[in-house]
């Protein structure tokens, strides 16, 4: 025997899935009110309308940060346009699965992902894919965000949280390559080389001259894309190394994920 479809039946499932009224009374009546049937119904439709989507590009989003007593989580959440990265359902669901990493961890996360961004998929009409996720933990974590499109998570022995977030704020700001100089390869090297070089070679100076142009601007570049060598963005009187050496502490680890 069906059950009659009336407006709170219908009111409790848009409650617990998100999507429009109209999708939960068709998904009521095709289950003949049974709420269960209906859910299942609801989701088999958003893995098809996701499956559907899926060769869709989603180059838009948001990057945020989760952290704990002692640990941080960087998540992206991937969509195809910005008016749903800012939709509040959209960051609903990229804080939702932020909190299940830090709960129960990524791989769990993970696990449910994939039917919690069908339900939005299935609300907002578009692809949502999860991005890159790490977690960093530690004694000295902290992280900075910028504009939920630019995110920065830092872990220091000793030092400070605030300290950390000084970092966090300047390496979204400066966006180093490297974090020392021991990361640079010769295959970089010489790619920068093959770079420079064209600059160098029209200039009238002699060779010896112009080897010193080239290697001067080597240094420069590889400098500014070094986070140990760049001028802390708060303070010019330091260094990034220098800076941390003042406040004796060691950078162990940073990530930084960007979007757009």
């Amino acid at each position: 025997m069906s059950t009659q479809i009336t407006t709170e039946l219908v009111k409790e499932l848009r409650d617990s899935t998100g999507v429009s009224v109209m999708q939960c009374r068709k998904a009521l009546e095709e289950a003949e009110g049974d709420m269960e049937k209906a859910l299942i119904i609801l989701k088999k439709k958003s893995s098809d309308i996701a499956a559907k989507k899926a060769d869709r590009d989603a180059s838009d989003g948001i990057v945020m940060v989760v952290e704990g007593a002692d640990k941080a989580i960087l998540i992206t959440l991937h969509c195809e346009t910005d008016f749903v990265a800012k939709n509040e359902d959209f960051a609903n669901l990229a804080k939702a699965l932020g909190d299940i990493a830090l709960s129960e961890g990524l791989d769990a996360m993970k696990e449910k992902a994939g039917e919690m961004m069908a339900l939005v998929t299935q609300k907002m009409g578009e692809k949502i894919e999860l991005g890159h996720c790490e977690e960093i933990s530690g004694a000295t974590i902290a992280s900075y965000v910028h504009s939920g499109k630019s995110a920065v998570v830092v872990q220091l022995e000793g030092g400070t949280k605030e300290l950390a977030k000084d970092i966090a704020m300047h390496i979204a700001a400066m966006k180093p390559a490297y974090m020392e100089r021991g990361e640079i390869t010769e295959e970089l090297v010489n790619q920068a080389k093959e770079v420079f070089a064209k600059e160098v070679a029209d200039s009238d100076k002699p060779q010896e001259i112009k080897d010193k142009m080239l290697e001067g601007k080597i240094n420069t570049y590889f400098k500014e894309q070094t986070l140990m060598d760049q001028v802390f963005i708060k303070n010019g009187d330091f260094t990034i190394k220098t800076l941390l050496e003042k406040e004796k502490a060691v950078l162990k680890k940073f990530i930084r994920e960007t979007i757009g």
